[in-house]
C-alpha cells in the first residue's frame, strides 16, 4: 500500500512526459476563474500552488497574471524552471505556504489540492490572501459518459482496485468530484466546462502512463495495462487519434 505522499511525489520521475502529455485546460475556465473571483487575472498576484510542471502557471501567466508557482517536488519545479524560466518558483505546498501574509489576490490548485491536508492548506489560503482575495480549485476528470472512457475506467479499477484509483483516470462524476473534494466550512461558487482535444494515440497512453496509479503501481502491470489499452485503441480509433473528453470542475472561494 503506498502512502499519499509516495504518490504525489511518483511525477518527478516523469516530469519531461507529464509536460509533454497532460492536457491543459480550455480558455472558458479562465473566463470562470475571473467571472467568480470578481476580478481580471491581468495584474493580479497570483500563488499556483502544487504547480507541477506549470501546465496552469502558463495560462495564469498568459492571461498577464503575476503568477509565483509553488512546487515541492525536484523533478516537476526543475522542468517547470525549463519551459516558464521567467516565472518565480517557490519551493513548498499547500499545507505550509512560503509566501507573505496578506500577500496575494488569487491562490490556484489545478489539480494538486487532493494532495493537501485541508485543516492546514485551508487556513494557509486565509493567511495569505487579501482581503477580497480568492481561492480557486479544479480538476480534469475523463468524462465517463463517453462510453469508451467509462470502459476503459473499468478495466484500469478492475486492475489496480477500488480505493488505489487514480484521483483522474477514476473519472469520476463532476458533482461528485466536488462533493469528495472541497474541505467543508467554506463557500465555494462552482462551474464545470465540458471539452475535448485530439492526440495520437502514444500521447493518449503517455498521458495515461503519468497518472500516479501507474506510476507507483508494479512496472510490468502497468506496461500490460498500457499494452492492452493499445491493442483496444487501435481498433477503436482506426485512423490513430484519439478523442479525449474532459469535465473541468471549479471551485472558487473568496474571501
Amino acid at each position: 500500500m503506498t502512502t499519499n505522499s509516495d504518490r504525489a511525489r511518483s511525477f518527478d520521475a516523469v516530469a519531461a512526459s507529464y509536460a509533454a502529455n497532460r492536457p491543459s485546460y480550455p480558455p472558458a475556465l479562465l473566463d470562470a476563474i475571473e467571472e467568480l473571483s470578481g476580478r481580471p487575472l491581468a495584474g493580479a498576484r497570483v500563488a499556483d500552488v502544487g504547480a507541477g510542471t506549470g501546465i496552469a502557471t502558463a495560462l495564469l501567466d498568459g492571461r498577464g497574471a503575476r503568477t509565483t508557482a509553488v512546487e515541492p517536488g525536484d523533478g516537476m519545479a526543475a522542468q517547470l524552471r525549463r519551459g516558464l524560466p521567467h516565472v518565480p518558483v517557490v519551493r513548498g505546498d499547500g499545507n505550509r505556504l512560503p509566501l507573505r501574509t496578506g500577500s496575494l489576490d488569487l491562490i490556484t490548485y489545478a489539480q494538486s489540492w487532493h494532495w493537501t491536508d485541508p485543516a492546514r492548506s485551508v487556513p494557509e489560503a486565509r493567511r495569505v490572501l487579501r482581503p477580497g482575495g480568492a481561492l480557486a480549485l479544479w480538476w480534469n476528470d475523463s468524462d465517463p459518459r463517453v462510453e469508451w472512457i467509462g470502459d476503459q475506467r473499468r478495466r484500469v479499477l478492475d486492475t489496480f482496485g477500488e480505493g488505489q484509483e487514480d484521483h483522474h483516470v477514476a473519472a469520476y462524476d463532476a458533482d461528485a468530484r466536488l462533493r469528495a473534494e472541497l474541505p467543508a466550512g467554506v463557500d465555494f461558487r462552482t462551474r464545470q466546462v465540458e471539452w475535448s482535444r485530439e492526440v495520437p494515440l502514444d500521447v493518449h497512453l503517455a498521458n495515461l502512463a503519468s497518472h500516479s496509479v501507474f506510476l507507483v503501481a508494479d512496472r510490468a502491470v502497468a506496461e500490460d495495462v498500457l499494452e492492452r489499452e493499445r491493442a483496444l485503441l487501435v481498433h477503436a480509433f482506426p485512423g490513430g487519434t484519439v478523442r479525449e473528453a474532459y469535465v473541468t470542475s471549479l471551485a472558487v472561494a473568496r474571501t
